[in-house]
C-alpha cells in the first residue's frame, strides 16, 4: 500500500497520509530515546517488534469493545490507523510505584499501590511533558469534564485488559501510558485509544525474577533492548513470522 506524504515524525514513529480520507499509515522506527530524547540509539528490530505487539494489544482491546485507532497491519513496520485529533495529554496508569513516582514520593520501586493511580502529563517535549492536575486540563480547555470522565474509564479498562494478559504470561504490569484521540462521525464525537501500546510505553517486570522487559533496559543500561522486547513477544505468541531474526532483516 503506497504511503502519502509525511505529516508527522516523532521519536519512535512516523505518520503518513493514508490511502483513504480519515486514515493514516503509522511507521514504527528503530529509534530508542529516553530522558526526553537526551539519550538516543538505534535498536535493530525494535520497530518490527513494537508494530506486532501494538497490533496484538489493539486487536485485543477491539475484541472487548474498547475503541482504538487500529485498522490493520500492512507489513512488518507499518499499520493502517484511523486519523484522529489527539488530546494533548499522556494518560499514565500506575499499579506499582516505579520511575518518576518513586523519585517524587520516596516510595520503593515495586511497591504495590492501594489501587490503580491515573496521572496526566501535558504533551510538550520542550517542557518535558509536565504532570498536570485535572483542574488545569479542564481550565485550559484541553479536555472537558465529561471527556476526562470518559478518559479515566477508558484507561481503567485498558489497565484491566493489559494486566490480565500480562499476568497470564508471567509478567507484572507496573505502569503504562496511552494517548487518547477524538474521532468525529457527523455531529457525534467519541474518544478512542491512539498512538501505540508496546514495551516502549509500558513497564513490564517478570513476576518471578523481577527482570525488566521494557524500555528501562535502555534507560538504565540493563542489557539488550531487542532481547527484552523479543521475550515479551515470545511469551505472547506474536513473534514475527520468521522468529526474532526477522526483526533485524527487514528493509526500512
Amino acid at each position: 500500500m503506497a504511503r502519502g506524504k509525511k505529516i508527522y515524525e516523532g521519536k519512535a514513529k512516523t505518520l503518513y497520509e493514508g490511502p483513504e480520507p480519515g486514515t493514516l499509515i503509522q511507521y514504527f522506527k528503530d529509534d530508542a530515546t529516553a530522558f526526553n530524547a537526551e539519550k538516543k540509539a538505534i535498536v535493530d528490530g525494535k520497530g518490527v517488534l513494537n508494530n506486532r505487539l501494538s497490533e496484538f494489544f489493539m486487536e485485543g482491546l477491539n475484541s472487548i469493545g474498547v475503541p482504538n485507532h487500529f485498522i490493520k497491519r500492512l507489513n512488518m513496520r507499518e499499520q493502517l490507523i484511523r486519523q484522529c485529533e489527539i488530546v494533548p495529554l499522556e494518560v499514565i496508569v500506575r499499579n506499582y510505584a516505579a520511575g518518576s513516582m518513586s523519585k517524587r514520593l520516596g516510595i520503593e520501586e515495586g511497591t504495590q499501590l492501594p489501587r490503580p493511580i491515573i496521572e496526566f502529563s501535558y504533551k510538550d517535549d520542550d517542557l518535558g511533558d509536565p504532570l498536570v492536575p485535572e483542574e488545569y486540563i479542564i481550565a485550559f480547555g484541553w479536555a472537558s469534564q465529561q471527556e476526562m470522565d470518559d478518559i479515566v474509564a477508558l484507561a481503567l479498562r485498558v489497565n484491566d485488559y493489559l494486566s490480565g494478559v500480562m499476568y497470564g504470561v508471567g509478567i507484572k504490569l507496573i505502569d503504562f501510558k496511552i494517548e487518547i484521540g477524538r474521532v468525529f462521525e457527523g455531529d457525534f464525537m467519541r474518544l478512542i485509544v491512539a498512538d501505540e501500546i508496546s514495551p516502549d510505553s509500558c513497564r513490564l517486570w517478570d513476576i518471578e525474577s523481577g527482570q525488566k522487559l521494557d524500555k528501562d533496559v535502555f534507560r538504565r543500561d540493563l542489557g539488550n533492548l531487542t532481547d527484552a522486547y523479543t521475550e515479551v513477544a515470545r511469551r505472547l505468541g506474536v513473534l514475527p513470522t520468521n522468529g526474532p531474526a526477522a526483526a533485524n532483516s527487514v528493509i526500512n
